[in-house]
């Protein structure tokens, strides 16, 4: 059913849904160009959707590619399919894309099989709590939202553990599900967040509870941005500090550093929260997502939308 947003706005489920979708692509080309930049830079060159670092103007980067990746094996499958899921990774990895996270690409080309090769991984390198599993979430969070929140949560967890071993990775994932589940449903993601943490696995509520709760910002992270917790605590912060979604993606961009992934996270969240048409269409309107290994397949704002439609419109996915 509809639910009312700030001002008195009637905004859908759907529209909400395509909103995640589209909002994290969105956040994702906005950033990218601006990439391991300082904080401001953004607001200081005022230029959106431009291009840059190599990167074409409208141009999503892997976060956005391996999400759709996610969302059409869900719906090819009716369900969560997880060797699938990693051999169209593994195939993405193959061809070549202009980005990848270093230890994504060291899981995928590994050799491994697809449930060993991140464990071994973390086991050899002992580090595995970078933010690539986030990143890729939007897809998933919309198609898993309608079965609950142990579904949605076990689920995110499962996606993540195919290219990170760390659970630190596996428990931000499950958070940014379960948000976008709750506002999905209308409900307000940042007044669900003590109940949310209560779902994550004890070994890790507590540092999640910091990076989440009211009075941190990104000035008191620990770690870089690249990483699971400050780059989650970092879009929650965007979306509570502003009041729409253009302000809260670009936010996230001026923060600097990880932009394109940050935003990509802050897009998914502010997305759910104030619907599809919230988000400019002079963001829209550039936006394509080459998909590498696909041939010369590029999907474009329509096509996301039409994604996005499809993942929420099918049967409650089991994990």
């Amino acid at each position: 059913m509809p639910r009312t947003a700030r001002g008195g706005i009637v905004i859908s489920r759907l529209d909400r849904a395509v909103g995640a979708v589209l909002g994290s692509a969105v956040g994702d080309a906005l950033g990218a160009p601006y990439e391991f930049g300082p904080a401001g830079e953004l607001t200081a060159r005022g230029q959106e959707m431009r291009g840059g670092g190599g990167w074409d103007p409208g141009e999503a980067t892997d976060d956005t590619q391996m999400a759709v990746l996610v969302g059409e094996s869900l719906l090819e499958h009716g369900g969560l399919e997880l060797p699938d899921v990693f051999g169209r990774f593994q195939r993405w990895a193959a061809a070549q894309p202009k980005d990848i996270g270093l230890q994504t690409e060291d899981v995928l080309t590994s050799g491994e099989a697809w449930d060993l090769a991140a464990a071994l991984h973390f086991q050899i390198n002992a580090r595995a709590a970078g933010n690539g599993s986030l990143m890729r979430a939007s897809t998933s969070a919309v198609y898993f939202a309608a079965a609950g929140r142990e579904a949605t949560m076990d689920a995110a967890r499962r996606l993540a553990a195919l290219t990170h071993g760390d659970r630190a990775a596996w428990e931000g994932t499950a958070v940014l599900h379960e948000l976008v589940r709750v506002t999905l449903d209308g409900g307000d993601p940042l007044a669900a967040l003590p109940e949310v943490l209560d779902a994550v696995h004890p070994d890790h509520r507590g540092r999640y509870g910091v990076v989440l709760g009211p009075d941190w910002h990104p000035g008191l992270a620990t770690e870089f941005n690249g990483a699971v917790w400050p780059c989650l605590g970092s879009a929650v912060w965007a979306l509570r500090t502003t009041t729409g979604f253009a302000g809260a993606v670009r936010a996230a961009v001026d923060l600097g550093g990880d932009t394109d992934t940050v935003a990509a996270v802050t897009g998914t969240l502010a997305g759910a929260r104030y619907g599809q048409a919230a988000i400019p269409p002079e963001w829209t309107a550039p936006l394509h997502v080459p998909l590498p290994g696909a041939g010369d397949r590029v999907l474009d704002a329509d096509g996301l939308r039409a994604l996005a439609q499809a993942l929420v419109l099918a049967p409650a996915g089991s994990a």
